[in-house]
């Protein structure tokens, strides 16, 4: 058995994620569960250690959930995170550029180069593909498309002029913005995307039924644990919500939509 709480997880984080999976963990042995990992499995890629046996509890962006590991995985509940950008369980990325780059909207990026973190990623990449694809029409837009690994990795190349423009999960610009400040200055936001469900937490395809309900319980207990309050605030943590698996239908969308419209590809 194992769990993964991959997706916000700075290093500066570390110790703050490691208390609310040992916070997580004490509800959900009060719901029965035994055996439960004492340490979070953070080996390999984030996304694809999802698909091993013996999944209990993790965290992974809605992209993921609805591709890759849809036939692996089933939805628990939603986090709330209380940062701008966030309405309930919804957020937004950031289109960001450089403070002194001279666009004023996204039409003024033709030609420009923009960083993404994966072709994987509703916040890096599938929103921003969809905000261009009627300005493309049919055409490329970018003069280049870096992929840079992760989202920090993406800021701090637009930061350092190695690209224009990049999409920034809001929840990682504010994590960023609060315990590493120095990495946003000289950024701003030219504008937001659309709305989609937050980063869900998820457990095994072959989680019993009765087991998800007790999961479930676990984490609305949790999240309602005074005891945990402060290690929820430096995780920026709002609350959850238990949303229908159909609520990420629309990533999915957003994808089909761009691909209609000519433009599958940033680049």
């Amino acid at each position: 058995m194992f769990a993964s709480l991959g997706m916000y997880d700075l290093p500066e984080l570390t110790a703050a994620t490691d208390a609310w999976w040992n916070g997580l963990a004490e509800h959900l042995a009060a719901q029965g569960f035994r055996d439960l990992p004492t340490a979070l499995n953070r080996a390999g890629d984030p996304v694809d250690r999802l698909k091993a046996e013996g999944l209990i509890f993790a965290q992974t962006c809605g992209f993921p959930l609805t591709h890759r590991l849809k036939d692996h995985v089933q939805l628990l509940a939603t986090p709330r995170y209380a940062v701008p950008g966030c309405v309930g369980a919804t957020y937004v990325s950031w289109i960001v550029v450089r403070t002194d780059h001279p666009a004023k909207g996204l039409a003024d990026l033709r030609g420009t180069r923009v960083a993404f973190n994966d072709e994987g990623s509703q916040s890096g990449y599938n929103t921003l593909r969809a905000l261009i694809a009627p300005l493309a029409a049919g055409a490329p837009f970018f003069g280049a498309a870096l992929e840079s690994g992760a989202h920090r990795n993406s800021l701090a190349m637009v930061k350092a002029g190695r690209a224009d423009v990049a999409a920034i999960d809001c929840v990682t610009f504010a994590l960023i913005a609060r315990y590493a400040p120095a990495e946003v200055i000289g950024i701003r936001v030219l504008c937001a995307s659309s709305t989609a469900p937050g980063l869900p937490y998820v457990t095994s395809a072959a989680t019993a039924p009765a087991d998800v309900r007790r999961l479930q319980a676990g984490i609305t207990a949790a999240f309602a644990d005074p005891s945990l309050a402060g290690t929820r605030a430096a995780l920026m943590l709002d609350g959850c919500e238990i949303l229908p698996r159909s609520s990420y239908d629309v990533i999915p969308a957003i994808e089909q939509a761009a691909i209609a419209a000519g433009y599958p590809r940033l680049a």
